[in-house]
């Protein structure tokens, strides 16, 4: 019974695409005397990251500008973070959120969690490449100098991937649970957590809440979450950020952005089964303008979801 759903986005290629038209729209959105945002959101939101991508190279050879600059230049707050964000290729766009979240003033141990749980090995490997040719720094690297403990050795080897490198610590039960964890594919996992539970009678998740706690805690319980039902995880995690911070911008940004094309009609369904409530209702209550336009645009969906 492992992945009997199918896995779905919300942004899909646009048919009949057509980028120097697209790009030609934005021109003239971006440098009329006021911008027109309605204009910006229509096209970036319904247009998949590989015709965003299309588009941005139309523009320069049209305008001889860079579209991301200009976005930048002519938006503010999150509605900009939210055009912006669209414009990145998702490896590229990950590797911009962990710089952030490890050099910001303040560590973001909460964005390195849900990138390094949830994604695959293909999509840490090819975030590494697009993290060095972004910032010429060696993502592990950074993630050694700005976390600690066993919060940073676990990250480390999410970031490692190769079961070699972690085969060089000890049997220490935490190393071993860290090796398990981040370097069985899902399916061999998936499997452990049931033996575990046939064998302790204790689920894994309360088996790690009542041993470790802290950011180690967390980013493990994310492990095992992802493995689940990683759909599942980003509702969790979008609730919370809708709700326990007052609205966490960054996250909710985030996750609508990385997963748009990934598995967010999956999240959307989750959250409603959840919830009660639907994601759209959400946003709508505490996002506003553009920005809950543009939000709500990435989220989509028919209207009897809400």
């Amino acid at each position: 019974c492992f992945f009997l759903y199918q896995i779905q986005g919300t942004i899909f290629p646009a048919p009949n695409f057509n980028p120097i038209m697209d790009a030609q729209l934005l021109g003239g959105a971006l440098q009329g005397i006021s911008c027109e945002k309605d204009v910006l959101i229509d096209i970036l939101t319904q247009r998949c990251n590989s015709q965003r991508l299309m588009i941005a190279e139309a523009y320069r050879d049209m305008y001889g500008r860079d579209l991301i600059t200009d976005l930048k230049e002519n938006l503010s707050h999150h509605f900009k973070e939210v055009m912006v964000g669209l414009m990145y290729p998702p490896a590229s766009y990950d590797a911009h959120e962990l710089w952030h979240a490890l050099k910001g003033v303040d560590t973001e141990e909460k964005c390195l969690i849900d990138i390094l749980a949830s994604r695959t090995n293909m999509e840490i490997f090819q975030m590494k490449e697009a993290y060095l040719m972004q910032y010429n720094n060696d993502l592990q690297q950074d993630i050694d100098s700005e976390t600690s403990g066993h919060f940073r050795d676990t990250l480390m080897n999410l970031a490692q991937i190769l079961w070699e490198a972690c085969q060089q610590k000890t049997g220490e039960h935490k190393n071993m649970l860290q090796m398990i964890l981040c370097n069985k594919s899902y399916q061999q996992l998936w499997m452990v957590f049931q033996e575990f539970q046939n064998i302790s009678g204790q689920d894994i998740v309360d088996a790690i809440n009542e041993c470790y706690d802290g950011y180690f805690q967390e980013l493990l319980v994310a492990i095992v979450l992802c493995v689940r039902d990683k759909p599942s995880y980003f509702a969790y995690r979008l609730y919370n950020a809708i709700h326990d911070f007052g609205f966490h911008n960054k996250t909710v940004i985030r996750i609508l952005i990385a997963r748009s094309e990934i598995d967010l009609m999956n999240i959307r369904q989750r959250y409603k089964e959840r919830y009660g409530k639907s994601l759209f209702h959400d946003i709508k209550h505490f996002a506003s303008g553009h920005y809950e336009s543009a939000l709500l645009a990435i989220c989509a969906g028919d209207v009897e979801d809400y």
